[in-house]
């Protein structure tokens, strides 16, 4: 049986410079929830930046607590 949308392979075009903006950011925003401010923040409940990007887009694996007591 052959497929109805051609080889199956898609072509996909990005710019090299918005993957690099992106990979900025994204390792700025990790060092930022690395950071004691950021716990801070968190903690009281007035850090907005982060917790909007993950209630947006979803939690990501890197960033959940993997040691329990």
């Amino acid at each position: 049986m052959s497929g109805g949308f051609g080889d199956g392979k898609a072509k996909v075009f990005v710019q090299k410079e918005e993957v690099e903006k992106l990979i900025k950011e994204y390792k700025k925003l990790k060092k930022y929830m690395k950071s004691p401010i950021y716990e801070i923040k968190n903690l009281d409940g007035s850090e907005t930046l982060v917790k909007g990007l993950l209630d947006e887009y979803g939690e990501d694996n890197d960033s959940q607590d993997t040691d329990t007591v």
